[in-house]
């Protein structure tokens, strides 16, 4: 036999796992980065562990690497210099992205950089069928090369609308750029063979980037390993899981490559011990992966890391900044953990060196951890203990700075408890929010600080047994020996189940690609998986389930839909979205760790805190005998970590050396006392936003409505008994808080409520925001009686109305808009009357146009009730009914007091805000800071307006929420508290509070970007954005489409505006455009920025965008913007925004000017064009 190397280069730490001829195996830990004393780490471990023997007289069988080289290059943005070549008009397409802002309270939006250097657009079409629309033009595109490369750009990216159905165009630029000296050349069409063109470009300009970085690494460590001399072979492990030859390792690939063999790790040595059902705990100093495993390994398709988007198959791993290092602070009126991380210098304060109190101190306080047992590397010489001294003064100020009660073990041990907490949620997003009942599931805890908690965290989430592996301090290393070796290729297919033609055609293409590859490799006949991903016509969300026979296929789909979601619709066309085909060459057995077993004598003794002081004993974990029992509390010590075994759960040491903790006494919760803790805050807190996180997911992921499954137009929420909000997950903040009217409508309108029931309502008179926003409420009782609320409210494509879309921009009264539902049983006793449904929406002047749209999303909204009325339940299960009850108050106050301390910093403020229509808003702020209270007063604003520029009351209300939440400039939850040192003066019958039957179709997005961007002028906040959503609604009888355009953001005192992203009051993603023509008869000419459209000043205003759409049938369209006469304001003396402009262009080539509140009837082969307004710039030049 040869030596064998398996190496995880992590950022901050170099782990190795080596076989040694004999069989044996060896550890070995270095730092990843110490150039004064080597140049790489992986190639010194390896010497190291060699000793006397030098690598290059050494017999190395093979040498299986996971890094993170490329993830760093990414993170830090140093890669190669790039030239993305792109079909014309989208030039600025993976720029703008889907348009949203990553957060949604920010004044400041920060886009990440792109990672190409300059792009080129192709003149070059495809339509949807992947059919030639224009030819390529090589003349101009061989200009454009030259120009690269005369700048010295050796990298190119070619992504091309539709590639991935014909890439014979981008064949063609990939041969001239070969001809051209380009050393790079990634086509999108080679990088995936999945639509989205956003994603697929992504992913093809990180293969560009990435790609000659690994390659230079690959390179060096090939070089001073002599491969193809003393050593034989060197692997990298990809991000799907796989080993594959070192010079087929992609920069595509490489992002996940060490925490994926964490996950391979994870498994093997899981099923080995005995248990299929995992969650992977692999706990770090500054953040924690958690993943799922039940059988198969579980990849995205579709993932964003370091701001970018990936289309290409990766292992699904959650991560969350909560680790060891992690900061513990008191803001707000909580405890709080994280994000911020200490780091390795400073460190934790008990590293010596200064740094911040974290969860690690917080351990040794309560001791969890130990001077005397944790390696003595500290201080100057690096040869002193941990000081729990530091940590103790640490948590002694923070209690003195902040006058709280209580003991330093007790702060000590909320801390831990609120980390473990963020933990769990963590893992229920890629478990319990997909279906997963994880109790009887085995948590396998690896890296350097998941041993000190997991129990904890297995017990926040009812789970009973936890594994750590003798290696689980270098699994990820472990993982890349026992992995094996893989190809994965995956292709669209968007056809029926039984299109047998093209589902063998393209299967025929991926099987072959496999195949190939690993015989390349010298690996034949492997063993080879297809798996089908299918979802439901109309559906957003696809499930994989085995390739096999229609009906199994079927069968699996409707089980597995039922798990994830709580429903299945066997009536519903099924389609396939991708096939998947991955070809495994597997590999002989490894040798696992020797064991080595002691008398099991306690090695020390020592206390922890766990509520009350328990007396412990500590142990050597690899002197314990064979099935040795422990009881915990208990600590088991190991050079890689330290093991706690909690009070009630007891720890044996199986055959394989693995601690198998399982829990065996079940403490109950003891919160006799419903007084607000500011620990318990926190954690209830965010359990209650993690439910209702759990509610949007569902809910996204089962709609039928595109404005809810791809532009996240909706929002979920959960109420208390009384109605009042306590926790809301806003995609849109015009949603927010406006829902708890609809709630309190529901509760005084209706007598005998029962379990199982559900209503539905749409009035805007009751709540409600305008008529295509359905919101769905359940009551949730607990021994029989409602003790809780929630709320689902969504964006139905189509409500009815004179126009599809239910956006008619000349409408007078509501019955013009659709059919208004106030009030209304959908479910009872657990039923959908769907009888009775369908005769509502069919009924009135202007009725639904596709109703069974309709029924599928109000039973997707169902179902996001359900999966919250589960999670309530549980929490009541864990914390009894009156803590939950009382902690729902908490937050609400908690909320209050954060907004009555921005308050308090505020000085009065007036602004009119002029509209196009001839409206105004006009607001007054006057604050009272002895009671650090205000009172917005709208009086002055124009009167209820004859068209529908009209805001509901629940409108107006949810725009001030956004205001003063933006104000706050932190993290607070979102509840009823935030409104309460609010006094909102909207006088009835105006424009901001219409009466029955106004119309108020540009109340929910026109009319509410106005009252938006008045308030923040009459705070001097930020200049004007955009101030429109610019909402474009196009269809006919057949199909509707709703869209909202992006356009600048304002400028302030220090920062540009943004260009061509969603602003205030909505932030609805933009359907993919590969997507879009796909789904509907159009193509799409133009998605760029509009350069030079934002003011100009100190600081300029945002650009808006370009968008141009061409109808391939005739269509309706309708436009609901504003600024097209009146420009976005700058402020202190900056200049003002570009109006927008709207048009349409006839297949004659006539063009046709529109106004913002315009409709008109197009043939096919017509366009619309908007440009979207900039914003506002800040100061004068």
């Amino acid at each position: 036999m040869a030596w064998e190397f398996w190496i995880d280069r992590g950022g901050t730490f170099t782990d190795i796992v080596a076989q040694d001829p004999e069989g044996s195996l060896h550890t070995h830990k270095l730092l990843s980065e110490n150039p004064e004393q080597y140049k790489d780490a992986a190639v010194q471990g390896i010497s190291n562990i060699l000793g006397t023997l030098a690598i290059d007289q050494a017999n190395i069988g093979v040498v299986k690497m996971g890094t993170t080289v490329a993830t760093n290059a990414l993170l830090e943005r140093k890669g190669a210099a790039v030239l993305l070549m792109i079909t014309e008009g989208f030039g600025d397409l993976l720029e703008i992205g889907y348009q949203t802002r990553p957060d949604l309270f920010s004044t400041n939006i920060k886009r990440p950089e792109p990672l190409y250097q300059s792009v080129v657009e192709v003149t070059e079409r495809l339509n949807a069928k992947g059919q030639v629309l224009i030819p390529v033009d090589l003349v101009r595109a061989r200009r454009a090369m030259q120009v690269a490369r005369a700048e010295g750009v050796q990298s190119i990216a070619i992504a091309l609308l539709h590639a991935y159905l014909n890439p014979e165009h981008e064949k063609q630029l990939a041969a001239l750029a070969i001809e051209l000296g380009f050393a790079q050349i990634s086509t999108s069409h080679e990088v995936s063979g999945l639509a989205k063109l956003v994603g697929r470009g992504d992913t093809t300009v990180v293969d560009a980037y990435l790609s000659p970085i690994l390659e230079h690494y690959v390179d060096q460590v090939a070089n001073a390993l002599r491969l193809g001399q003393n050593c034989k072979a060197l692997m990298f492990m990809q991000s799907n899981g796989g080993l594959t030859d070192a010079q087929k390792f992609q920069g595509k690939d490489a992002i996940l490559s060490g925490p994926a063999g964490g996950i391979v790790g994870m498994v093997q040595t899981g099923q080995q011990a005995g248990f299929d059902r995992l969650i992977g705990f692999d706990m770090g100093g500054t953040s924690t992966d958690v993943s799922h495993f039940s059988g198969k390994f579980e990849r995205n398709f579709e993932t964003e890391v370091a701001g970018v988007r990936m289309r290409a198959p990766m292992m699904d791993i959650h991560t969350v900044a909560a680790g060891g290092g992690s900061i513990c602070s008191y803001r707000d009126g909580r405890f709080q953990v994280g994000p911020d991380s200490a780091g390795a210098d400073p460190g934790p304060a008990s590293y010596r060196r200064g740094g911040p109190l974290t969860v690690t101190d917080c351990n040794l306080l309560l001791g969890s951890l130990s001077t005397n047992y944790f390696p003595a590397v500290f201080g100057v010489f690096g040869n002193l203990p941990l000081d729990d001294e530091a940590a103790h003064e640490k948590i002694k100020e923070l209690a003195l700075q902040h006058d709280l009660r209580g003991s330093i073990e007790d702060m000590a041990m909320g801390f831990l408890e609120i980390a473990v907490q963020n933990m769990a949620n963590a893992i229920k997003k890629i478990s319990v929010e997909r279906g997963h009942d994880i109790t009887s599931y085995t948590l396998q805890s690896f890296g350097g600080a998941g041993g000190q908690h997991a129990c904890l965290v297995a017990e926040a989430l009812g789970m009973s047994r936890v594994m750590i592996h003798p290696f689980a301090g270098v699994l990820s290393a472990y993982g890349m020996g026992v992995a094996d070796v893989r190809s994965l290729r995956e292709g669209q297919l968007d056809c029926d189940l039984e299109d047998d033609a093209r589902v063998k055609a393209t299967l025929d293409i991926l099987y072959a690609d496999v195949v190939d590859e690993l015989a390349g490799q010298g690996i034949e006949n492997p063993r080879t998986e297809i798996r089908a991903h299918l979802r439901y016509e109309g559906s957003h969300q696809a499930l994989e389930v085995s390739y096999g026979a229609v009906e199994q296929m079927s069968l699996d789909f409707e089980a597995a839909h039922l798990a994830r979601f709580g429903f299945s619709s066997p009536d519903r066309k099924l389609q396939f979205e991708m096939l998947s085909v991955e070809a495994i060459g597997e590999i002989a057995d490894v040798s696992n760790p020797i064991q080595t077993f002691g008398d099991g004598a306690p090695i020390g003794c020592g206390q922890i805190y766990r509520g009350t002081w328990h007396e412990i004993q500590i142990y050597d974990r690899s002197e314990l005998r064979n099935n040795q029992v422990i009881k915990g509390p208990a600590i088991i010590m190991e050079t890689t970590g330290t093991n706690v075994v909690e009070p009630g759960w007891e720890a044996r040491r199986d055959g394989y050396g693995n601690l198998i903790i399982e829990h065996i006494a079940h403490a109950s919760r003891d919160l006799a006392s419903t007084e607000a803790d500011p620990i318990l805050l926190e954690v209830m807190s965010n359990r209650f936003m993690s439910i209702a996180d759990q509610m949007g997911a569902t809910l996204a992921n089962t709609s039928w409505s595109v404005n809810i499954k791809e532009r996240f137009d909706f929002s979920c929420a959960i109420f208390d008994e009384y109605g009042d909000l306590v926790a809301n997950a806003p995609h849109v903040p015009v949603h927010l808080g406006s829902m708890s009217e609809s709630i309190k409508t529901v509760m005084q309108q209706n007598t005998g409520i029962g379990e199982g029931d559900s209503y539905m309502l749409n009035s805007p008179y009751n709540g409600g925001t305008h008529l295509p926003d359905v919101t769905v409420v359940t009551p949730v009782f607990v021994q029989g009686k409602v003790a809780f609320w929630l709320g689902s409210r969504g964006h139905h494509a189509d409500i009815g109305g004179r126009t599809p879309g239910s956006a008619p921009p000349d409408s007078t009264n509501i019955e013009e808009e659709g059919v208004l539902i106030d009030n209304v049983k959908l479910v009872e006793a657990g039923r959908l009357c769907e009888g009775k449904v369908i005769k509502i929406l069919s009924s009135g002047r202007y009725p639904c146009r596709n109703i069974s749209q309709n029924i599928a999303d109000l039973k997707a909204q169902v179902a996001a009730n359900e999966t919250g009325r589960r999670e309530l339940l549980k929490m009541v299960s864990v914390y009894g009914q009156s803590a939950v009850t009382a902690y729902m108050a908490h937050v609400q106050d908690n909320a209050e007091e954060s907004v009555r301390e921005v308050i308090a910093t505020l000085k009065d403020g007036n602004f009119v805000y002029k509209m196009d229509t001839g409206q105004q808003v006009k607001v007054a702020i006057t604050v009272d800071r002895n009671t650090r209270s205000a009172q917005v007063d709208f009086t002055g604003t124009s009167a209820q307006h004859e068209g529908n520029y009209n805001a509901p009351l629940a409108v107006s209300r949810a725009v001030v929420l956004y205001v003063f939440r933006l104000m706050v400039g932190k993290k607070i939850p979102l509840n009823e508290g935030c409104l309460k040192p609010l006094n909102i003066i909207v006088p009835e019958f105006s424009m901001l509070n219409p009466q029955y039957p106004a119309a108020v179709i540009a109340g929910n997005t026109e009319v509410s970007q106005a009252a938006c961007n008045s308030l923040i002028g009459a705070l001097g906040i930020m200049a004007c954005s955009q101030g429109t959503m610019n909402n474009f609604v196009w269809g006919n009888e057949v199909f509707q489409n709703y869209e909202t355009i992006a356009g600048g953001t304002g400028a302030g005192p220090n920062y540009n505006g943004c260009d061509a992203v969603q602003t205030h009051m909505t932030n609805t993603r933009m359907t993919d455009p590969e997507i879009l023509e796909n789904r509907f008869p159009v193509l799409l000419r133009t998605f760029s920025i509009r350069r030079g459209s934002g003011g100009l000043g100190r600081y300029r205003g945002g650009h808006g965008a370009v968008r141009r759409l061409e109808f391939l049938t005739d269509v309706t369209v309708t436009t609901q913007s504003s600024h097209r006469q009146i420009p976005p304001f700058g402020l202190a003396g900056g200049g003002d925004g570009a109006t927008g402009e709207n048009w349409a262009e006839l297949p004659d080539g006539t063009k046709v000017n529109l106004m913002g509140n315009d409709e008109i009837e197009l043939p096919a082969g017509s366009i619309f064009g908007m440009c979207t307004p900039g914003g506002g710039a800040w100061g004068s030049n």
